[in-house]
């Protein structure tokens, strides 16, 4: 993998992405179907999707691309692919909240090793630059052209008081049991996955889901983490989280920055 040119790829879909979904945030009323599985999905959703997915076969043919609004991509299996949530946080888009991304990976042997997340709502953007390294970029978010950027890293935490971050629409007692294993000097909700970027950035510290999610919600931030200098695990078993799993759906996890001794439920 040539991996400036995905950085260059990803970088530019996701802002084209981003600007047809903010067409339609910014417009008036829109429909809100449900799918099988009862989760809503927009027009939003439908148009980054067509963009990104159409841009990454484009640029690279011979990788493998699952997408959350492909149900046929689904049933793909490969040890190298790209993993894309075109519009995570459809509830907190459609109630107009802002915390919603667009979400595209890469992944190797398991390990989602580049990614972008783009909050275009919020005017934040975090991608793995072509040395895997973790940035933001603060703007103008020109589609060419990359603005004003700096690494970003997980921060030291204080054992006495970790600064966590739990969904927004998502939030459930098993969550809440195991965030009181914990001292807590802060707990604060975000959606979609920002929360990911806010470990990675070093405004929060620990992030616990144990509610069901899929690796296309999750992959992008991943990545990121990873590259900031932090880590995702099994809540179960406290191992790495892996992709590639049958059904692309995931076990209930841990985002942390390094230097937390985790624990077990």
């Amino acid at each position: 993998m040539d991996f400036t040119a995905l950085q260059q790829v990803m970088r530019r879909l996701a802002l084209e992405a981003g600007c047809a979904i903010m067409e339609i945030y910014n417009g008036p009323d829109f429909e809100v179907k449900t799918k099988s599985d009862s989760s809503p999905v927009t027009a939003a959703d439908e148009a980054a999707d067509a963009i990104i997915s159409d841009g990454l076969q484009a640029a690279f043919p011979d990788v493998a691309l699952i997408t959350e609004e492909q149900a046929d991509s689904h049933s793909l299996k490969g040890t190298e692919f790209f993993i894309v949530d075109p519009l995570d946080g459809t509830k907190e888009f459609v109630h107009r909240r802002g915390d919603f991304t667009v979400n595209i990976a890469y992944v190797v042997d398991g390990t989602p090793i580049r990614g972008i997340v783009y909050a275009p709502a919020k005017h934040r953007l975090f991608y793995t630059d072509a040395q895997g390294q973790s940035r933001e970029e603060t703007g103008p978010f020109e589609l060419e052209k990359i603005g004003t950027c700096q690494n970003i890293s997980v921060a030291v935490p204080n054992p006495d008081g970790l600064r966590v971050v739990a969904s927004k629409s998502h939030r459930d007692p098993a969550t809440d049991a195991y965030i009181a294993k914990y001292p807590v000097s802060d707990l604060k909700s975000a959606g979609s996955s920002l929360k990911f970027c806010l470990i990675a950035t070093g405004e929060a510290d620990l992030y616990p889901r144990a509610g069901r999610t899929m690796e296309w919600d999750t992959a992008a931030g991943h990545a990121v983490l990873n590259g900031a200098g932090g880590g995702v695990v099994r809540l179960d078993d406290l191992t790495p989280m892996t992709y590639g799993k049958h059904g692309y759906e995931n076990p209930y996890f841990i985002a942390f920055a390094k230097g937390i001794t985790l624990q077990k439920p």
